[in-house]
């Protein structure tokens, strides 16, 4: 089964944009918000320099590249994990995902309108982000209100090993951190935080999405794109300055 990844971020920030570059899809892309509705999905083929030596060396009957499935879902908005702007329906399309793309805005154009009347990356990050974490920390609590008594008063050790879980988790959540930031040691533990699905514990990318003279800097001086890869730093492996026209990342 392929690998799929959820681009996620703010209404009109170049989601589907960068859905239909990557893809070579027909994803509706327009300047209004919750242009998507539906998750678009499309397959991408994983280029591979070693696949092609191996090629050559045995000379197989064909080739079959890995494929990744990427995943266009509708922007998240200000109190989407409590449902609003359908957030609940666009939550669960990011659940069944195994990575998330996440697209910041970071150009300035009078043209495209904004959900929040600015461009500011920092702060769309942290709502997007803060979103997340307010549906995990509601899974988790939904979760110790059923195994708590059961863990604290009985002898099933399978009840406490979860409910030890759960309580790593809230507290972390809480804090306002991500589930990811949270490790476990036995593989009874890493099978239970596995089997939770929960959305700040998918691996992310930060995408800026620049305009692209901006993008065609090597070490672009986009103070947007500077101020986002600093608060991205910590949250995620990687961090891609791309202008969505020619997607030329940095």
């Amino acid at each position: 089964m392929s690998l799929q990844c959820g681009i996620v971020g703010l209404p009109n920030v170049g989601k589907s944009t960068l859905f239909n570059c990557l893809s070579n899809a027909k994803a509706q892309s327009a300047n209004f918000p919750f242009c998507t509705i539906e998750p678009n999905v499309g397959v991408i083929t994983v280029p591979d320099e070693r696949l092609n030596k191996l090629a050559e060396l045995v000379h197989p009957q064909r080739i079959v590249p890995t494929t990744v499935e990427i995943v266009d879902i509708a922007g998240l908005v200000k109190g989407a994990s409590k449902g609003e702007g359908l957030g609940n329906k666009f939550l669960a399309n990011i659940r069944e995902t195994d990575a998330i793309l996440h697209v910041l805005r970071c150009f300035d154009d009078d043209n495209i309108t904004h959900v929040d009347g600015t461009v500011n990356p920092v702060r769309d990050k942290e709502i997007i982000d803060f979103e997340l974490q307010l549906k995990d920390l509601e899974t988790i609590e939904s979760r110790i209100s059923k195994v708590q008594k059961q863990a604290q008063t009985g002898g099933d050790k399978a009840a406490k090993v979860t409910y030890e879980v759960l309580s790593r988790y809230k507290e972390a959540l809480e804090q306002g951190k991500a589930a990811r930031t949270v490790t476990f040691e036995t593989k009874d533990e890493q099978k239970i935080a596995h089997d939770l699905f929960l959305l700040t514990n998918k691996p992310v990318m930060y995408v800026c999405n620049v305009d692209e003279k901006s993008a065609a800097k090597k070490l672009p001086k986009n103070t947007a794109v500077l101020g986002a890869k600093t608060a991205c730093k910590n949250r995620a492996k990687l961090c891609v300055s791309v202008a969505m026209a020619n997607i030329s990342m940095l």
